[in-house]
């Protein structure tokens, strides 16, 4: 999923090989682009939320609202525009 390379970069992660190294939020594993999971899991996508929160943009706002309908696809597709925005302007 192309959007889920898109926020893996915003993350940091290293990328070596056609895979992603996650140091931070496992044991350490490398996964490939197709096993990123910030579409399906809470576990990957609330490091990204929080990131976004804490960056000091002002259009964190559009995270917060989509965080509070507990809905993984609104918070997804929140964090996805953010950072789109966010490396436009940067």
């Amino acid at each position: 999923m192309k959007d889920n390379k898109l926020i893996a970069e915003f993350m940091g992660l290293q990328f070596s090989k056609g895979e992603y190294y996650r140091p931070l939020y496992n044991s350490g594993d490398w996964v490939s682009e197709n096993e990123l999971q910030y579409h399906t899991s809470w576990d990957w996508l609330m490091p990204v939320a929080e990131k976004c929160l804490t960056t000091g943009d002002s259009q964190h706002f559009v995270i917060n609202d989509a965080l509070l309908t507990c809905n993984i696809e609104e918070v997804y597709k929140a964090v996805v525009e953010f950072i789109k925005q966010y490396n436009d302007e940067q």
